[in-house]
């Protein structure tokens, strides 16, 4: 039997609380109740605490169906790993759970992909995917991600990368059934 990595949480309790039940209980405060829940292919989500970001992102994701394959790409604030980092087994701890790697399509996206590199060092502290994740059990407990940290601008690169996830969700066939989020710190300090 393999031994699959499970990646602890390091901003739980910081930037969300570690409480499952206070978690639960915060969201909740954010989400929009009255939210019609529409297909989509991709958003884009903040990931500061939940205190200046978890509004917006628990509001979009109100609105929202969640896929139970999620595609997760944001920045790498740590400047550890590669360029493009991917962790392609094992699973993500939060307060709500665990959140199992779409291993199948993350392998796929790998052997596809001369960018992605298979990296957990480049996740081991970046918050900007953890902060997602218990927005998303919220609404969905069944779905599993595949996580990519950039540490990346070179405009070529980012296009390599989103051809590569575009063609392995087609060739896959998995059209509809994948859900593209980008999280980004979209702007610090204002209302």
């Amino acid at each position: 039997m393999e031994n699959l990595e499970i990646r602890q949480p390091v901003v739980s309790g910081q930037f969300y609380p570690s409480n499952p039940l206070e978690l639960k209980k915060q969201i909740s405060e954010f989400i929009d109740k009255k939210a019609l829940k529409s297909d989509c292919i991709g958003c884009l989500l903040p990931h500061a605490g939940y205190i200046y970001s978890g509004k917006v992102a628990a509001i979009t994701v109100s609105n929202i169906n969640i896929k139970n394959k999620v595609i997760l790409l944001g920045p790498n604030h740590t400047g550890y790993g590669a360029k493009f980092s991917i962790m392609s087994q094992g699973s993500w701890q939060t307060p709500l759970g665990k959140v199992k790697i779409c291993r199948e399509l993350a392998k796929k996206l790998l052997k596809n992909s001369e960018v992605l590199e298979e990296n957990s060092l480049a996740h081991a502290n970046e918050h900007s995917l953890e902060v997602e994740l218990p927005i998303l059990q919220y609404f969905n407990s069944e779905f599993e991600i595949v996580q990519i940290a950039i540490l990346c601008d070179e405009l070529s690169s980012l296009q390599k990368l989103g051809k590569v996830i575009a063609n392995t969700i087609i060739e896959e066939k998995l059209k509809g059934e994948v859900l593209l989020i980008a999280s980004s710190d979209m702007t610090h300090y204002e209302s």
